[in-house]
């Protein structure tokens, strides 16, 4: 269900408002907005990564235009867990007030302070943990316990008179959690008794069948594979992993191999898990990166960060002979992630990078080395049966994804018209356990650029794409500013377009004719010429070349 684009009504009295400000249509930029009596109350606040179209691009942030206008209201900013999806663009937020009270877990909080503390930002934060209850502003938060693929995860019950709302973050029904940690169904199920208005569920893995493997059959296969390697083995996972880093730990350690971690963000988040007991270290294993070196090919592991194929991450550079560790025959590397939507070129291209070097590559699809984080059909199902909510919003996922998770709530008794399948900026009004879609924002993707933020505009990336792919043309001519008549040129340059200037010698008559037609017929604004000049070189280089490079043309009045 999808509303034309309409800002919505003002807010009834007695109506809870909710605005998924990102985070559907996308793996990425969680971040969902509850109003209620004037209160604004987040949950979660993540960024989503650049894809290959988007070059220069560091970071994309949801939109903030719903709340900059509405700092003040703001009672706080409950993040379900640490992953960059659901945390990275915290900063960016309080840079607009940064006294906003961050809500979480003791180690959701700990990977923000410590990002906060990059951008020189000391924020207010107040920990929880499962089964507690706080209120902040109108709202009452119940938090429960969820399994995801990194500690301490947490679901979030939202209370107002207008009704409850149900937010499940990431999540999994692992039943045997390295942590011990399970999800807690319990709890789902007593708020399903007492009526759940609406669900705000994962859908991630909605179009994958079954139940997802538990995260302790991973133990095993890399320790297999650790013992049969002959050389290095480079391990690399997302820099939040706790459980993977754990079982690459233990497996390294039942093995007789130290490991070294590489990447600043794996560093420092691994830092802080074993700070706070969360990751184990076995005795003596941990080596630092620079006296690693030191150790046998053989009894060294390298824990790092890459496995997206992100340009600037370790493996990257070490596929691009950019890193000290240099990949060679008879080493091993292991891919311990899933693959994220929209990354699928950078990830081949790292493998086939790898491979060429002589590594063996040891990936998800060739061996169990990798479980996800979300729930498929079968625990979504479930806890659709235990729940028995009145209205489905599905969250965190593609179209696909929000669509697939909504034909298990309609299958196991959710009325259609009581599914909502959202996008980015839509207003879902909240009252009397009826949901309904009453407006839609226009929200676009706000991209840092390095030290800039949101002043790189699609526009811009079009320009970037078209520069990369089909080069640059400049067009020089000075023309008599009474006559029109060329005095100078036309001269033109051109980069990553043809190596001969010589190729733009059919060219340069067809732009003299075009800007003398123009003069004859009164021409004389210099704007007004450039478009001749464009729209000449455009035809002749689409039409010989087939190619749309960029056209800058520049006329001079003399």
């Amino acid at each position: 269900m999808q509303s034309p684009i309409a800002n919505p009504p003002a807010l009834e009295a007695g109506t809870l408002r909710i605005t998924p400000v990102g985070g559907l249509g996308e793996i990425g930029r969680n971040m969902t907005v509850f109003e209620y009596e004037g209160k604004l109350l987040i949950v979660d606040c993540g960024v989503l990564f650049p894809e290959e179209h988007q070059p220069g691009v560091d970071l994309i942030l949801p939109d903030f235009s719903v709340v900059r206008d509405r700092l003040s209201d703001i009672v706080g900013i409950v993040l379900t867990h640490g992953h960059e999806d659901h945390i990275g663009a915290v900063p960016y937020l309080l840079r607009l007030r940064n006294d906003i009270p961050l809500i979480g877990s003791a180690l959701t909080l700990a990977l923000v302070e410590a990002k906060l503390k990059e951008h020189r930002i000391k924020p207010y934060t107040f920990d929880v943990t499962e089964g507690q209850t706080e209120n902040l502003g109108p709202f009452e938060c119940e938090f429960v316990a969820v399994n995801h693929s990194i500690p301490d995860a947490l679901a979030v019950a939202i209370k107002t008179p207008a009704g409850v709302v149900l937010h499940t973050g990431d999540f999994k029904m692992d039943q045997l959690p390295l942590d011990n940690r399970l999800t807690d169904l319990r709890a789902f199920a007593r708020l399903g008794e007492a009526g759940v208005d609406l669900f705000l569920v994962d859908s991630t893995n909605a179009d994958v069948p079954g139940f997802t493997p538990t995260e302790r059959e991973i133990g095993p296969v890399l320790e297999s594979v650790i013992a049969r390697a002959p050389r290095r083995v480079v391990v690399a996972s997302f820099s939040s992993h706790v459980h993977r880093v754990q079982q690459v730990l233990d497996a390294a350690h039942a093995n007789g191999r130290r490991v070294a971690l590489l990447g600043r963000s794996m560093v420092r988040n691994m830092t802080i898990a074993a700070d706070l007991g969360y990751l184990k270290v076995p005795e003596g294993v941990l080596v630092d990166f620079k006296k690693a070196g030191d150790i046998p090919d053989d009894k060294i592991v390298y824990m790092s960060t890459g496995s997206q194929g992100e340009p600037m991450a370790v493996l990257s550079r070490m596929v691009n002979l950019e890193h000290q560790i240099e990949v060679g025959p008879g080493d091993t590397v292991i891919l311990a992630s899933s693959l994220i939507p929209g990354n699928e070129n950078a990830v081949y291209r790292i493998i086939n990078g790898l491979t060429k070097l002589g590594a063996n590559v040891v990936h998800k699809a060739n061996a169990k080395v990798h479980v996800s984080g979300h729930a498929a059909a079968g625990e979504l199902l479930y806890c659709y049966n235990i729940l028995k909510p009145k209205n489905v919003l599905p969250v965190h996922g593609e179209y696909r994804h929000l669509v697939a998770n909504q034909k298990l709530a309609i299958a196991s008794g959710v009325p259609e018209q009581n599914t909502i399948i959202a996008e980015d900026g839509t207003v879902i009004d909240l009252k009397a356990g009826v949901a309904k879609v009453v407006g839609q924002y226009d929200l676009g993707f706000v991209y840092v650029d390095g030290s800039s933020v949101g002043e790189i505009t699609d526009a811009d990336l079009k320009d970037r794409r078209i520069l990369g792919e089909e080069g640059f043309i400049s067009i020089i001519v000075v023309v008599e500013a009474q006559t029109g008549r060329i005095v100078s040129g036309p001269e033109i340059h051109a980069k990553g377009f043809a190596e001969d200037g010589k190729v733009f010698d059919a060219l340069k008559p067809k732009i003299s004719a075009a800007l003398a037609e123009a003069a004859g017929n009164g021409v004389r604004e210099s704007y007004a010429l450039q478009q001749v000049v464009r729209r000449t070189t455009g035809r002749w280089v689409n039409t010989t070349f087939r190619r749309r490079p960029m056209i800058v043309p520049v006329v001079i009045e003399a």
